[in-house]
């Protein structure tokens, strides 16, 4: 029997992985360059940015209606993405997800959808 917690009602949590991230540290180098300074995102620059690269499903009425209508709840440990919405709308998001047509915002793949 899977358990869930539920962080808040009428949500999802979308479990990003980064792509192309390097948590490793740089070899030390024997030139004096300035190190490389990593820009971070914010969890709504990335919830936009999911929303624009699904909103290009004109053929998927449904999944653009619920586009229009979720909402930004949190970012945690930069990359647990929490959008809160509609059940109905929210279950576009789920079926989305399990057909495969759900896109993840750039730079990010989904792993996942909880909740």
């Amino acid at each position: 029997m899977e358990k869930f917690l539920q962080v808040a009602p009428h949500s999802v949590a979308l479990v990003l992985l980064q792509l192309g991230r390097e948590d490793e540290p740089d070899p030390p180098s024997s030139s004096s360059s300035p190190p490389k300074l990593q820009q971070r995102v914010t969890g709504y620059e990335v919830f936009a940015n999911f929303k624009a690269v699904n909103m290009t499903h004109f053929w998927n009425k449904d999944l653009t209606l619920a586009l229009t209508e979720i909402f930004f709840l949190g970012w945690i440990d930069e990359h647990v993405l929490l959008i809160q919405g509609q059940e109905v709308h929210l279950q576009v998001l789920r079926n989305g997800w399990t057909r495969r047509t759900l896109k993840a915002p750039q730079g990010y793949d989904i792993q996942f959808i909880g909740g």
